[in-house]
């Protein structure tokens, strides 16, 4: 005998259910990022190892690791681009966060940082290490409280003590900011093992 909908689900309204929780489950799962490239440059020119990092849900940034065979530092990178295309220096000058362009482009640890101005990608030329996001550009709460490499929204951002923090969504900001220096005390104690 063939098996119908029918037969599994006699009553519409239990059908009706189970079809809008699949549907939601679904959706929930389309949400998720697809898989993140984690590239870490190599300390002696060769090129570095790629791995591969499963992303963390939106609402607990869960844990998720790279590793690379030698790094002086974990990158975020996507595409080849550094911090999802943000414009590093523009967190500084126009206290927001403003898309780059391909068209302002500079290489630096392996990635291709993008700019929304010449003025801009001359600016982090001149000194990398002052506009790069801490961490790697990774979000600063699961450096933190979960020890994970975890990707960020350009929009989470803040600039603590001429310094730029990213965080992977709004709500996971809103918890790093409830204890902002001890996040970021136990972040740079946990950064030297979580970027190996």
């Amino acid at each position: 005998m063939p098996i119908s909908a029918k037969s599994i689900f006699p009553s519409r309204s239990l059908s009706g259910t189970l079809l809008a929780g699949a549907a939601a489950m679904a959706l929930g799962l389309a949400a998720c990022s697809p898989p993140e490239t984690v590239t870490a440059p190599s300390t002696d020119g060769a090129s570095a190892e790629t791995a591969s990092a499963e992303t963390a849900s939106a609402e607990t940034a869960s844990a998720e690791t790279a590793s690379a065979e030698t790094a002086d530092a974990t990158l975020y990178v996507k595409d080849g681009v550094a911090i999802s295309g943000a414009d590093a220096v523009a967190y500084f000058t126009e206290s927001a966060f403003v898309p780059g362009s391909a068209e302002y482009t500079y290489e630096w640890q392996g990635a291709s940082w993008q700019f929304s101005s010449a003025e801009n990608r001359d600016t982090f030329a001149q000194n990398p290490e002052q506009y790069a996001p801490q961490y790697g550009g990774f979000c600063a709460w699961a450096i933190a409280a979960k020890k994970a490499l975890v990707p960020t929204d350009p929009n989470a951002w803040k600039v603590v003590d001429g310094k730029l923090y990213l965080n992977a969504n709004s709500k996971v900001q809103s918890q790093w900011e409830k204890d902002i220096p001890g996040f970021i005390a136990t972040g740079d104690e946990n950064w030297p093992a979580v970027s190996q």
